[in-house]
């Protein structure tokens, strides 16, 4: 079983897809090539992918029972111990804060003390 998921790639590309596999959704491919013929499709979305992404997952014999390949994701795979796992990118964090602000606000004294 194959499965091929594209995003933001050029309709050229889907149409030579549907010749082997079948779409089931928007960008999604899903069939049965052989392998040779899988490698041959890989080849073909990494060349006219262009600025889109592309992710290949396929069966195979390994304690998964399956694997993947990546194209401008920004989440990569990554063997862990025999595991294909995918490593995700840190969050930007955000500016460093000067810290709040002494005190307390003019708002709150007047609530905490009852004046209008």
């Amino acid at each position: 079983m194959t499965v091929i998921v594209l995003t933001n790639c050029p309709a050229g590309l889907r149409g030579f897809l549907t010749r082997w596999l079948l779409e089931i959704s928007a960008g999604v491919f899903i069939g049965n090539p052989s392998a040779r013929i899988r490698a041959l499709l890989w080849a073909e979305v990494l060349e006219y992918a262009d600025q889109g992404r592309a992710l290949l997952a396929h069966t195979t014999n390994n304690e998964q029972g399956f694997t993947f390949l990546t194209h401008d994701h920004a989440w990569h795979p990554v063997d862990h111990e025999g595991l294909t796992l995918i490593r995700r990118p840190s969050p930007d964090k955000p500016a460093a804060r000067q810290g709040p602000k002494k005190g307390w606000s003019n708002a709150a004294k007047r609530r905490r003390f009852g004046r209008r």
